[in-house]
């Protein structure tokens, strides 16, 4: 049966499990399009009645709640990220501040290229596994910033697609098989996806992945996790660069009907550079000097 959302005070609204909602799993499951409306019972304290009307009408591309009592556990947003001081922009900042109000995680993961109905049920998938398996992270309340029981999920080694020994939880495994089968039928220049993660003061954690299609000429994908009061099992710099090496992934499967835009190597070096000119900016500094060799 279940619970209302006065049981326990809690201001969120407990999700019937419906025929929609993907499978159990670790006693936790995932329901897809919910507004954050359809979350909250009421109007917190501190939230003007401006930010309300707007905040509610926010959707959550996925939304994960226990699967025994229905009440919502943490939201997922994945799409583009909003543009700076744009309409979008101030609606998203509502719907995180309601969200800090009523305890709500969040999930935010930005890219241009990974689609909510594409991907959205393996990244959410992976995180529900990762939590599961790495155990309690940083306390509640608080953006993670450690990971030293989490770092184990994505370094399991097994068996991989093509048939050699690595790391199962590494998302970017297929792109990399992937990638190597393109560059023996010469559809890429060199078969490597290699990529770069760094995490910034404010929280966010940015991965990079990128591979060589023309000599000299480069596809890249460049993705933001964003925890927000959340922790994700697994280190989010890392996760973003594998999101990002997924995207690649997605762009080269088109290479023979649409080849997307490219970045010469040359300007994506002096991009790394600028980043590492920010180290200032970054949590434990930057580790890709290597990258920024000519």
């Amino acid at each position: 049966m279940t619970r209302t959302a006065t049981d326990d005070g809690s201001r969120l609204r407990p999700l019937p499990l419906d025929g929609a909602a993907l499978p159990v799993r670790a006693g936790q499951v995932v329901h897809a399009g919910r507004r954050l409306g359809d979350l909250v019972t009421r109007r917190p304290e501190g939230i003007t009645g401006h930010q309300w009307s707007s905040a509610t009408r926010e959707e959550f591309d996925h939304v994960v709640c226990a699967a025994d009592t229905g009440r919502p556990l943490f939201a997922v947003v994945l799409g583009a990220p909003a543009p700076p001081g744009s309409a979008r922009q101030r609606a998203e900042r509502m719907r995180d501040a309601v969200c800090a109000a009523v305890d709500l995680p969040v999930l935010r993961i930005e890219s241009p290229t990974l689609r909510p109905a594409a991907h959205g049920p393996r990244i959410v998938g992976y995180v529900i596994d990762a939590r599961a398996y790495a155990g309690p992270g940083p306390s509640a309340g608080q953006d993670g910033d450690g990971y030293d029981n989490a770092v184990a999920f994505r370094d399991i080694v097994g068996r991989l697609p093509d048939g050699r020994t690595g790391p199962v939880n590494d998302l970017g495994a297929l792109t990399r098989a992937a990638a190597v089968d393109a560059y023996v039928s010469r559809r890429l220049a060199d078969p490597i996806v290699r990529g770069l993660h760094v995490r910034w003061r404010d929280g966010a954690a940015e991965g990079w992945s990128w591979v060589e299609v023309r000599p000299g000429r480069c596809l890249v994908e460049r993705v933001t996790v964003r925890e927000h009061r959340f922790w994700c099992g697994v280190d989010a710099a890392r996760l973003a660069e594998d999101l990002a090496a997924v995207a690649v992934g997605d762009r080269l499967r088109a290479l023979e009907t649409d080849e997307p835009p490219l970045v010469d190597r040359a300007e994506l070096r002096r991009e790394i550079r600028g980043l590492r000119a920010r180290r200032d900016e970054l949590v434990g500094g930057f580790a890709f000097d290597h990258l920024c060799v000519d």
